[in-house]
């Protein structure tokens, strides 16, 4: 089976080219792989890393591949496209990559891969209904086997998706019985935690809040220089896929609000792929009465490409209208950029313990002006990131040690086949 993505020494079947040999529980973490990449590729790998970098903890992992057929896919013209990521999987880390939306032989490698890996605990990454029938396998395979099930929740479910007629019912149906088996879902922040209350009820599970870690990765091996101000002018920076929620039409309906004389001391670039045909920000940015001041790359970039905008950035501006949490903005973070961003969902508990973080209400163009207007006065200091992976570590290995008491080893019940897949909907 090909490899897609970079896996470092780890092949498809996850064969690695060498172990810890670290004593304690053995942890398996199930998430996005780099054929379908997307922030949660990013997440999958950076906390495998830290898991691997965590004393008495042994660390596998299992890649979802290709998560739906592509023609479903926004980003479908970079499917598979192994130029963007130049990230490694550590080659002390077996890696199976990966498991398809269609299954095929797929499923069956990657359940003998956790027979073979034997791990104490899985951590399933949620945030779409995509892999839902895929978690449900994996997670009756683990029980069965006598680990502990935990789901790590980044989104209820995408945004886009729950809009399609019949992907919102599936997930409220299906996804409670996949809770039902976990033994503990993890959130990063307390809003997200009453978001998954409201939605699916606690199921008598309990709900830990660990933060998501910094996106130092994005930052390049020298590091993302300190930040500088450019000839008088402060570099404006938005990043992210561009999609209803994002609230890039409010960032641009107050940069055209700037006078002359202000925008002559702005630049502003925009780096995102539109997603849901939401070509509303694109059709903007076009008629703007600053069009001169304004740089636009409409697609994908790379991880090169990445490194690039925010070390040419001043402050980055995320004016989004909802948000469970944000890949760019713990990029942000991670370069000690100014950043305004608003003051909704999980972001504000994230964002408010930034120092460099100025909270604007979401969808206020007023106030978002304003916060422009005062950003060059908060530019060339780098503020300090008060996220950290260890910090992660700590409260996941807390959560493990409750989970699998003072031996740290889950019982194995032998080697019982997982459930019938028709009953695991029930």
């Amino acid at each position: 089976m090909a490899t897609v993505g970079p896996l470092g020494a780890a092949g498809a079947d996850g064969a690695a080219a060498g172990t810890t040999g670290t004593a304690g529980p053995r942890v398996c973490i199930v998430g996005s792989g780099w054929e379908f990449v997307s922030g949660i590729s990013y997440y999958t790998h950076q906390l495998t890393q830290t898991f691997d970098r965590t004393e008495n903890l042994r660390t596998s992992t299992v890649l979802m591949r290709r998560l739906l057929p592509a023609r479903f896919y926004p980003g479908r013209a970079r499917v598979g496209d192994a130029s963007i990521v130049n990230q490694q999987y550590p080659d002390t880390v077996p890696v199976f990559d990966g498991v398809d939306w269609f299954w095929g032989p797929t499923m069956a490698r990657a359940l003998a891969f956790l027979r073979r890996e034997r791990p104490d605990v899985v951590v399933l990454q949620w945030w779409t209904g995509t892999v839902l029938h895929s978690y449900l396998a994996i997670a009756a395979l683990a029980r069965a086997r006598g680990a502990k099930v935990v789901v790590e929740f980044h989104e209820t479910q995408d945004t886009g998706e729950a809009t399609r007629p019949g992907v919102a019912a599936y997930v409220d149906r299906v996804l409670p019985a996949l809770l039902r088996r976990a033994d503990a879902m993890v959130v990063h922040s307390e809003h997200d935690a009453a978001a998954v209350r409201e939605r699916f009820g606690s199921l008598g599970r309990p709900i830990a809040v660990i933060p998501h870690g910094p996106y130092g990765q994005h930052a390049g091996s020298a590091g993302v220089p300190a930040p500088r101000r450019h000839d008088g002018v402060t570099n404006l920076l938005f990043f992210g896929t561009i999609r209803p929620y994002k609230g890039l039409e409010d960032l641009l309906s107050a940069f055209d609000l700037l006078t002359d004389d202000e925008v002559a001391r702005f630049r502003l670039t925009v780096v995102g792929e539109t997603w849901e045909g939401h070509t509303l920000p694109a059709r903007m940015i076009e008629r703007s009465r600053h069009r001169d001041r304004i740089v636009f790359v409409n697609r994908y970039v790379s991880d090169v490409e990445v490194n690039s905008h925010f070390a040419n950035a001043d402050a980055v501006v995320l004016p989004y209208r909802r948000s469970s949490a944000s890949g760019p903005l713990h990029v942000t973070m991670a370069a000690g950029l100014p950043v305004v961003v608003t003051d909704v969902g999980g972001l504000t508990e994230i964002a408010g313990q930034y120092p460099g973080a100025t909270l604007v209400p979401p969808a206020d163009v007023p106030a978002l002006l304003a916060a422009l207007r005062e950003l060059p006065a908060r530019c060339g200091r780098h503020y300090p990131d008060p996220t950290s992976w260890a910090e992660t570590a700590r409260r996941y290995q807390d959560l493990f040690d409750g989970l699998l008491g003072a031996t740290g080893r889950a019982e194995p019940v032998g080697d019982t086949r997982p459930a019938d897949l028709a009953d695991t909907a029930a």
